[in-house]
């Protein structure tokens, strides 16, 4: 059939309308011009002749223009850590430089560049903090213990934090957000620890102020506060990274992870339930949060990611809805919801939020494992980093036949793995990651609209 000259020419426009639907992406590598380093000299050194790279990423916040210059601020984590094998039941973990101080630092986008620079150290009015877990007992402590690269165990640190999150708190500074506690802090520009609050009610030996919820001290070990966020009305929104393991029994299947929603003025607390895509993983517990932003008073944008049923990552934007999201609190005394299902929510008359995907990120060639820094640069443009793990990785040396995953051992806290109770001549060694998990990769996504 013929077309008529209409039809003609809305055939020909039809892939220009296609192509004008998509994002647009400039990506960036990261780079330190003042050639920042962490340093290493540990067992392992020889495989690291410049040192380790920093891991900035593990927040972002776009901060203004200067000129036709991006500026954000964003944080490092707890330091260069890699993974290693269960001790009994408690996780551990390497760390290459226990020294390691978290740090605050300032990205500039201009020319086709991502710089960083100005690194401010946290501190307290007693110096630099640490990363290293805190010591068994203290409010927030994980019981996760802390390992040399020659797997000797590490004295924990009552001020240590892992820093994951930073968003301004309207008076110069910034609140951040920890996978510890968790705990939401309060800095100056400096990086001045100024206040800290955690999920107990009375005042911890450590600093720690109360007002969060308890039921958080049940976040999985290390997966406490991943993003956070300042809505206009002052709240602060913090985000968990994956689902709560209530009486170590509800990772697994909880439908939901919380965000928690804290009135620094009036210490006014709510939580809501963000509905992971519980379909899409094996487990429920495998979904993670990577980083909130807020939209308005009523609306955020979050990261949703980890490994699905195949164990192919998944990294997507969501705009979430909290208007009609009931508040947890009220049903928490009753049961916590962690250990309903979807009907059984719906019968007690529990309501999570709503979401609508705006942003594959793999679809866009996204191919870091991890997305966990996120911003907002103006209604339709959104900025997205990666934590490069400082650029290291645990890996297996010698392993026992047919035992080749960390998880097949364990470790004894004295330097040595062990197979069933039994000292085993496999070793664990830090290696460099390869590119482009090495690198701090920054995309500004230029979406098709404008997020109304």
């Amino acid at each position: 059939m013929k077309l008529k000259p209409f039809a003609l020419l809305l055939t020909a426009l039809l892939p220009l309308a296609s192509q004008a639907a998509e994002p647009h992406v400039d990506r960036y590598v990261v780079t330190f011009p003042q050639g920042d380093h962490v340093e290493y000299q540990g067992a392992y050194a020889a495989n690291f002749p410049d040192g380790l790279p920093v891991g900035v990423g593990s927040g972002l916040q776009f901060v203004g223009k200067e000129g036709e210059t991006l500026v954000f601020a964003t944080v490092t984590d707890r330091g260069p850590n890699a993974d290693s094998p269960k001790s009994g039941k408690k996780e551990s973990k390497i760390f290459a430089n226990p020294k390691y101080v978290p740090l605050m630092m300032t990205l500039r986008v201009a020319d086709g560049k991502a710089l960083a620079t100005e690194a401010h150290a946290l501190h307290d009015e007693n110096g630099p903090i640490s990363g290293l877990p805190l010591p068994e007992g203290l409010i927030g402590a994980t019981n996760e213990i802390a390992l040399s690269d020659t797997l000797q165990q590490l004295s924990g640190d009552k001020r240590g934090l892992d820093t994951e999150g930073i968003t301004p708190d309207g008076n110069g500074g910034y609140w951040l957000c920890d996978e510890y506690g968790p705990f939401i802090i309060n800095i100056d520009r400096n990086g001045k620890i100024l206040k800290k609050y955690g999920p107990q009610a009375e005042q911890g030996e450590q600093g720690v102020a109360g007002g969060l919820p308890n039921i958080l001290k049940w976040r999985q070990a290390n997966r406490g506060f991943e993003g956070i966020t300042r809505m206009p009305d002052g709240r602060i929104i913090a985000a968990v990274q994956s689902t709560l393991d209530i009486d170590g029994k509800s990772k697994n299947s909880a439908q939901f992870t919380r965000l928690v929603s804290f009135n620094p003025q009036t210490g006014k607390t709510e939580m809501y339930g963000y509905p992971i895509d519980v379909d899409a993983y094996k487990k429920a517990k495998d979904a993670k949060i990577g980083d909130i932003v807020a939209l308005d008073d009523n609306r955020l944008l979050i990261i949703e990611q980890g490994g699905d049923k195949n164990k192919v990552m998944r990294n997507l934007v969501y705009v979430v809805d909290l208007r009609q999201a009931s508040d947890l609190s009220a049903f928490d005394k009753e049961k916590a919801p962690e250990f309903d299902d979807a009907a059984q929510l719906a019968a007690r008359g529990i309501k999570l939020a709503e979401k609508k995907e705006i942003v594959d990120l793999r679809k866009l060639g996204w191919q870091q494992e991890k997305a966990e820094g996120m911003t907002l640069i103006d209604n339709q443009t959104i900025a997205i980093i990666n934590d490069n793990d400082f650029g290291l990785q645990a890996v297996l040396e010698n392993p026992d036949a047919g035992d080749t995953k960390a998880d097949d051992y364990e470790v004894d806290g004295k330097g040595h793995l062990t197979r069933d109770g039994k000292e085993v001549a496999t070793k664990i060694a830090l290696k460099p990651l390869e590119k482009p998990e090495s690198q701090n990769e920054l995309w500004v996504i230029k979406l098709p609209e404008a997020l109304k």
